[in-house]
């Protein structure tokens, strides 16, 4: 159960791994969904700081919270301490303290990134704070950042869970207040001088603009045209100055942001400049990055007028540096063109940096940003990652789902139909049947072409990938051994064709639900787990409702004398009757699955352009089973 609310959320591993069949899986993970996990995720918990554990709060509390200060400035980093007798969760809040039943005030950063976790409440990214299990603790401590619009005084609260049903609400802290004397305007960027000080950092009231992007500057922006002030915007600038280039970097992270230039795109042998939060004091350093390891810093640079700024969740950087650096080893000239690298990640206590917490934003092209300004994005999934993920949906999600209910039960309902000498359903079968193949087989190829061999960063879902595929041309090959319909063997072919078949769909879906939590593919999260158990509820439910409908129209074609039963009518002649229920069914199906295909194809190809053309397939193979029913 989670400690603090009770919420869940699907556990994607559980629910892929253990899958006897498609009904088991869907209930699996529909069971996971509702079962709750010590995990701190407890966003429902923001406005009324109460946990859901169907039990009244203690009313005297055990634990205290303590600042390091009574007064703070806008931008100021107050630290924040929890302390007590063991607890096992928590949830850390700012308010005003004249009404403490407003939204939260101002963001948090944290101290340990182990034991706590960041929450988003209301429109303040990182305004809130909690735990990450239910391991016992005696205290947490974290860094409240004043905002620039932090009312007069400022209480902190705190909930704390002791056990499940023993916890408090809304634990009083201490109240800040802003001295009442005027200060002077503060710069706008905190420079690299205030590293060094202990005096807090001046509050920086305008964030980078992207009003001369593609005017006078050369932008890189993630999401395309976002404003870099915003919590979700990714922001690179280079603006040159005679001799000089001035560059300035933002990004949603409480850890670092790094760009690099490079030759290909690929980490190795790159240009590299991070901006990194190492306990709540900033410092932009250059790198050389070598392969797939953590980046080299450099003791010297020669990066000047070096400034910084972290507020509401934004961090951002600004230097400048020479156009050629020819006594420093590493530094490219920014006069060529290269392909540019964007990225976040964490930062540990030590300042050692943790791997990206994404596939970095690469250009999709060579740029040189001292040539002519322009304002351009980038793509966090790479081209072949994003097709192999396109044809593998295409593959599994219609083609061999389709193909499978026409073999399933259409066999009476299209047996006089026939196409190029065969029956019709059988050639609609062995028709998407061979697409599937071909197009698993393309798909299959690309990550190898993409990575140049074994991808070590990619857990089991190469694994898995291998075995679909080599159930995938399994398939064929038994199916031209395939005995006649009357000889002695054909039962035992039907069974193992079956059985090869169902493990192969079964292991392409756990194969999906890993391949989309890959950076490389960039799917949004968790939205890409709930449409993917809705495939899945839509094709089992499907099929389940053909079962009836099949099982129906038997139970029709038989009467009861003398107590044993007569089939007075053969199963292909009663089922040939739901011909018509059955088309319709089909159709929407058919529908359904294109539906989801398209849902995909728009995640994967953020631009839009698949999704133009998938909206206007779907249209068109709708219209034509529509069309053929009646």
């Amino acid at each position: 159960m989670a400690v603090l609310l009770g919420l869940c959320h699907c556990n994607r591993t559980g629910c892929k791994m253990e899958l006897p069949g498609f009904a088991v899986w869907l209930f699996v993970c529909l069971y996971a969904s509702v079962v709750g996990y010590p995990n701190g995720r407890v966003r429902e918990a923001c406005a009324s700081m109460v946990p859901c554990h169907g039990s009244s709060p203690q009313l005297s509390p055990e634990h205290t919270i303590t600042v390091n200060g009574t007064e703070f400035k806008p931008g100021d980093n107050i630290e924040v301490h929890l302390s007590g007798p063991d607890f096992e969760g928590f949830f850390i809040q700012a308010r005003d303290a004249e009404h403490l039943d407003g939204p939260a005030v101002g963001s948090f950063v944290l101290a340990d990134r182990r034991r706590s976790q960041l929450l988003t409440c209301g429109r303040t990214k990182n305004s809130a704070v909690s735990h990450t299990s239910k391991v016992k603790k005696k205290d947490i401590k974290v860094y409240w950042v004043a905002p620039g619009d932090a009312p007069k005084r400022v209480q902190f609260l705190a909930t704390v869970v002791k056990k499940y049903r023993i916890f408090w609400v809304k634990i009083p802290g201490p109240i800040i207040s802003q001295p009442d004397v005027l200060s002077p305007t503060p710069p706008l960027y905190a420079t690299s001088e205030a590293v060094s000080t202990s005096h807090p950092v001046s509050y920086i009231s305008k964030p980078f603009s992207a009003s001369s992007c593609g005017i006078l500057k050369f932008c890189i922006r993630n999401p395309t045209n976002c404003d870099p002030g915003s919590a979700s915007c990714f922001f690179l600038s280079f603006q040159q100055e005679e001799s000089s280039v001035f560059i300035e970097m933002s990004g949603p992270s409480e850890g670092y942001l790094a760009f690099a230039f490079s030759h290909d795109q690929w980490m190795g042998g790159d240009d590299a400049y991070l901006c990194v939060n190492e306990d709540h004091r900033v410092h932009v350093s250059t790198a050389c990055l070598k392969k797939r390891s953590h980046p080299l810093l450099d003791s010297e640079n020669a990066l000047e007028d070096v400034s910084w700024r972290l507020a509401d969740g934004v961090l951002q950087c600004s230097f400048r540096r020479s156009i050629c650096l020819p006594a420093y080893k590493g530094r490219f000239n920014l006069d060529n063109s290269y392909y540019i690298f964007l990225a976040d990640g964490e930062v540990s206590e030590g300042g050692l940096i943790y791997k990206h917490h994404r596939q970095p934003l690469v250009t999709d092209g060579l740029y040189n940003v001292t040539g002519l300004p322009q304002d351009i994005g980038g793509s966090r999934a790479p081209r072949l990652i994003k097709a192999h993920g396109a044809l593998m949906f295409v593959a599994w999600i219609t083609t061999v789902s389709v193909g499978i209910i026409v073999a399933r039960f259409f066999k009476p309902v299209w047996s006089h139909s026939f196409l190029l000498g065969k029956e019709l359903w059988f050639q609609v079968h062995r028709m998407l049947m061979l697409t599937t193949v071909m197009l698993t087989s393309i798909s299959f190829v690309l990550p190898f072409v993409y990575r140049g061999g074994w991808s070590q960063q990619a857990g089991f879902h190469p694994y898995l990938g291998c075995a679909v595929m080599a159930l995938t041309i399994f398939q064929p090959l038994m199916a031209g051994f395939r005995p006649s319909r009357h000889a002695p063997r054909r039962q035992l072919f039907n069974w193992f064709h079956w059985s090869t078949g169902t493990t192969a769909r079964i292991l392409a879906v756990v194969t999906m639900f890993l391949g989309m939590d890959l950076p490389a593919l960039d799917l949004p999260d968790p939205w890409d787990t709930y449409a993917m158990i809705g495939f899945v509820a839509w094709h089992v439910g499907t099929d389940v409702l053909l079962e009836i409908h099949s099982y129906c129209l038997v139970r029709k074609a038989e009467v009861i004398e003398d107590d044993r039963v007569q089939i007075l009518q053969s199963l292909t002649s009663a089922e040939a009757e739901g011909r018509l229920f059955k088309q319709i069914v089909l159709t929407i199906y058919v529908c359904g699955n294109i539906l989801f295909l398209v849902a995909f194809l728009i995640a994967i190809n953020q631009r839009g352009v698949f999704c133009t053309i998938s909206r206007h397939l779907a249209v068109k193979i709708c219209c034509h089973l529509h069309h053929r029913r009646q």
